[in-house]
C-alpha cells in the first residue's frame, strides 16, 4: 500500500510576522514529499514512524472529544491500519523548516477525516480558514502551537498567500524562469532546528516593549513590502526590502540564527550577494536566501551546498 505525495512547503514570508498578524506567502516545494506506506520488512525509520503515528492516533481520538464538531475521522481504520504497520515514508527533513511535520498531518486528514473538504471544490475563503483551524489543531501535537499553515500548504498543493489571521486566499506569483539571474535558494546549516524552543524565545521577547515596537515598525512592515513586491513582480523593491528584512532579522533574532551563520549573514548584506532570512522557525535547518545575481551568490557562498528553489 502506498498512499499519494504529500509535498514539502516553503514560507516565503511571514515566519513568526504571522503570528503578529503579518502577510506571509507560502509555496509548495516539490523537491520533498511523503505518503503513508506500508511494507513486508519495515527499516528501523519505519518503525519509528509506526510508534510515532500510534501517539498521534490517540491524539487525534482525544481531539475529537474536546473539539467536538472541528472534525471527525474514521479512528477504527487509521489504529487499524497502524497496527498492521502503516507508516509515513519520507523524503523531508525534519526540523528544517519546509514542514515535514505538515505534510504527514495532510496525508492523515486526506485518508482518514470524514466529510473533508477537498481541493477540487470552491475553496471559499471561509472553508480555508476551517481547513486551517483543523489543521492547527491536528499539528499542535508535534509543536505545541501551530497556525496551520504547513499542513494546508502541503495538502492543496498551490501558494497561499496570508493576509491576516482570518484572511487567507489561495494566489498565483510570478512565472519561474530558469534561465533568469534571480533566485530563491536555501542554505543547509547542518544542525536540526527544534521548532518549539525557537517559539518560546520569541513569545519570551513578546514580553519586551522594545522588540514588539521594532516587530511593528520593522519586521511586519518589510515583511508585507517584500509580499506585495514580490507579488507584484515589483523586483527592484522586492530586493531592497530583502535586505532591510535580513538586517532586521540579524539584529534581533540572533539566537534563531545559528552562530557560525552570522557572519556571512552579515557579509551578504553588505556586499548585496545575496540576503538570507529564516526559513521556518530557525534555530538551524535551513536558511533561506535570495539573490539578484544567483552566479554571484553561488561564488560568494561557495564553501556551503545551496538548493535553488526558485528562478526569475
Amino acid at each position: 500500500m502506498k498512499g499519494p505525495l504529500f509535498y514539502s512547503k516553503i514560507l516565503l514570508f511571514g515566519e513568526y510576522g504571522i503570528i503578529r498578524d503579518s502577510k506571509g506567502l507560502s509555496i509548495p516545494y516539490n523537491f520533498y514529499n511523503g505518503a503513508l506506506k506500508k511494507e513486508e520488512n519495515p527499516s528501523t525509520e519505519a518503525i519509528a514512524s509506526n510508534a510515532s503515528l500510534k501517539r498521534f492516533a490517540d491524539y487525534l481520538g482525544k481531539l475529537e472529544e474536546e473539539k467536538a464538531n472541528l472534525v471527525f475521522f474514521d479512528l477504527v481504520s487509521l489504529k487499524n491500519d497502524i497496527a498492521t504497520g502503516m507508516y509515513f515514508d519520507s523524503s523531508i527533513p525534519q526540523g528544517y523548516g519546509v514542514g515535514s511535520s505538515g505534510a504527514l498531518v495532510a496525508a492523515i486528514y486526506d485518508k482518514y477525516a470524514q466529510n473533508k473538504i477537498t481541493v477540487l471544490e470552491n475553496l471559499t475563503r471561509e472553508k480555508l480558514l476551517q481547513l486551517k483551524n483543523i489543521f492547527a489543531q491536528m499539528e499542535s501535537f508535534f509543536h505545541g502551537k501551530s497556525s496551520g499553515l504547513d499542513p494546508l500548504n502541503s495538502y492543496l498543493s498551490i501558494p497561499i498567500l496570508i493576509n491576516s489571521k482570518d484572511h487567507i486566499e489561495a494566489t498565483g506569483i510570478p512565472n519561474q524562469s530558469f534561465d533568469g539571474k534571480a533566485a530563491v535558494f536555501l542554505l543547509d546549516s547542518g544542525i536540526i532546528g527544534e521548532t518549539a524552543p525557537m517559539i518560546n524565545i520569541f513569545m519570551e521577547n513578546l514580553k519586551d516593549k522594545g522588540f514588539r515596537t521594532m516587530l511593528k515598525n520593522q519586521f511586519v512592515k518589510y515583511t508585507d513590502a517584500c509580499v506585495e513586491n514580490f507579488l507584484g513582480g515589483d523586483m527592484k523593491s522586492l530586493f531592497m526590502n530583502t535586505k532591510k528584512l535580513s538586517r532586521v532579522v540579524l539584529n534581533n533574532f540572533k539566537p534563531m540564527i545559528p552562530e557560525q551563520f552570522h557572519e556571512i549573514w552579515q557579509k551578504g548584506i553588505e556586499t548585496n550577494d545575496y540576503y538570507l532570512k529564516l526559513c521556518g522557525s530557525g534555530g538551524g535547518g535551513y536558511i533561506l536566501g535570495f539573490t539578484e545575481d544567483l552566479e554571484r551568490a553561488k561564488t560568494s557562498l561557495k564553501d556551503y551546498k545551496l538548493e535553488v528553489v526558485y528562478q526569475f
